[in-house]
């Protein structure tokens, strides 16, 4: 099916203004492309880390732009009601709207959730883990702990390295009526793998709420819920809960930064297991979980992504 692609140039101080206008006449979406977004990100503002940028978007641009989507029959139409508004509102003053130059094109918009779907296989991960999609009919054989996982919503279908080596070393440290910890849990992948490989209890955190709304979902999805607990934070509120595994798959730059709380989940003689490092980041991470008393037990690499574990 194709769109309208409606594009309005403005300024930062103006672009929820102009996003709320194309979201009253739209359907099809409205997206902001702000380069100072980046770069607060990128200086860790409001709790927020981004470890791993394109250098050439940390330059500032004055120009911000919106962009909106529309149904070719009702675009002329809804186009002209955007620009009249805008301009209007542009008039009173107060807020600099910059240009309101807009151009608009047509677009492709086929179903890319469909699209993908019709590529994803069952995703065999270590001795015993198969990742399933939920859309795909599979008979496990006898030993395999498979995961029904439905992850339009959140990072985290197998396929990605730091995610499958999370997998296989969860498979090599995990026993059964083991307590697993998971922070930044994403699609809730990891935890529910252990809930599949014999874990008593998953405890699933994120900071992001549409992966704890996938989270909880693909947890139902695998009838892991009474074994399974999604919490939208940081780390557990209950700092007396501890784990024999604990895993975080994340940036270096957060977990670095929760290096000295991490520890204190963890049960003596358990496992740590955490990845989503790059290896210039590989000493930075090293360093702060060696700082906490925790030795060093195995290193993995995929790519150019790294995972560490650990014990206590």
């Amino acid at each position: 099916m194709q769109y309208i692609e409606l594009t309005v140039h403005t300024t930062t101080e103006a672009s929820e203004l102009v996003a709320d206008v194309l979201w009253g006449y739209t359907e099809g979406g409205v997206a902001v492309s702000d380069t100072r977004d980046v770069i607060a990100l990128t200086k860790g503002e409001n709790g927020i880390y981004w470890d791993y940028i394109d250098e050439t978007l940390q330059t500032p641009r004055t120009d911000v732009l919106v962009k909106g989507f529309f149904k070719p029959e009702a675009a002329d139409a809804a186009i002209g009601a955007v620009r009249q508004t805008l301009e209007e509102m542009a008039s009173r003053g107060g807020v600099p709207f910059g240009s309101l130059e807009m151009t608009r094109r047509t677009i492709e918009g086929d179903d890319w959730i469909d699209v993908w779907k019709k590529h994803f296989r069952p995703l065999h991960i270590g001795s015993r883990v198969v990742v399933v999609p939920e859309w795909i009919s599979y008979r496990a054989k006898e030993g395999e702990a498979v995961v029904l996982l439905d992850s339009n919503m959140a990072f985290g279908t197998g396929e990605h390295e730091t995610t499958a080596m999370c997998l296989e070393a969860l498979q090599e440290a995990l026993r059964a009526g083991d307590t697993v910890i998971d922070v930044g849990c994403g699609s809730g992948i990891l935890g529910i793998a252990a809930a599949k490989l014999g874990a008593a209890r998953a405890y699933l955190t994120d900071i992001d709420p549409v992966a704890v709304e996938s989270a909880a979902h693909n947890a139902q999805k695998n009838g892991v819920e009474d074994i399974v607990v999604v919490a939208h934070s940081d780390l557990l509120e209950d700092a007396s809960i501890q784990g024999e595994v604990v895993l975080a798959n994340i940036t270096a730059e957060i977990l670095v930064r929760l290096a000295p709380a991490v520890p204190r989940y963890l049960k003596a003689g358990g496992t740590l297991i955490l990845s989503g490092i790059i290896e210039d980041r590989l000493p930075r991470v090293r360093a702060a979980f060696e700082r906490e008393g925790l030795t060093p037990v195995k290193e993995m690499r995929r790519g150019e992504w790294f995972a560490l574990v650990y014990t206590r």
